[in-house]
């Protein structure tokens, strides 16, 4: 995995590669994973979002749905150009999810010198994430979020993703730039997945 993780870095440089999935489809485990193996920062919409509703007080987000594209834009894309971020490569945990924001991302990313090189697609069935969603529960791993309080709550995230964020997705599948996973599986091996497909990525790039 060392060459695969050099091959990674020397193509990725400091451009940013975007997570999405539906909601406990594991996108901050794998981003975390990857950032650190990497040596890049992570930026994940749902923590900055939560921070961001905590700060001002507002509750945008309880019943599952998206925040407002206007508010998105406020809060989450000048993250780009913090100069703390400058030197490092980026790892996006579902950063625009909302159809018709993805070219803001993408020119606010390349504008801060963090282009996007890929975007992964973590492929889990709803029914899966539903069964995700009752172990945690069980377990109590998320805390007390507002946005996994109720089935009916998180299944309308599981509705926000089929019809807000899946074009979003359909338009980096028409630039070239995704990379599908099956999501299904153990977590190393779904991460192993993720380095091999992006290290083919990096591969393809030197043709």
């Amino acid at each position: 995995m060392e060459d695969q993780i050099n091959s990674i870095k020397s193509w990725l440089g400091t451009g940013s590669i975007n997570i999405f999935g539906l909601p406990m489809s594991g996108k901050d485990t794998q981003g975390i994973q990857l950032a650190e193996l990497l040596g890049a920062k992570l930026l994940s919409s749902g923590l900055i979002i939560r921070a961001k509703e905590a700060e001002t007080r507002q509750h945008l987000t309880d019943k599952g749905s998206l925040i407002p594209t206007d508010v998105f834009y406020e809060w989450v894309l000048p993250y780009f150009a913090r100069p703390d971020l400058a030197d490092y490569p980026l790892i996006l945990s579902s950063i625009g999810r909302w159809s018709g924001e993805e070219n803001s991302v993408i020119n606010a990313a390349a504008s801060a010198g963090h282009a996007i090189k890929a975007v992964i697609l973590l492929n889990i069935s709803e029914a899966d994430v539903e069964n995700r969603w009752q172990t945690s529960k069980v377990i109590g791993d998320r805390g007390n979020r507002k946005d996994d309080q109720d089935i009916l709550t998180f299944r309308t995230r599981i509705q926000e993703f089929r019809e807000k964020t899946l074009p979003v997705v359909q338009h980096y599948r028409d630039l070239g730039l995704l990379v599908s996973v099956n999501g299904d599986q153990p977590r190393e091996a779904v991460f192993n997945e993720i380095v091999a497909k992006l290290a083919h990525k990096a591969s393809e790039s030197q043709l």
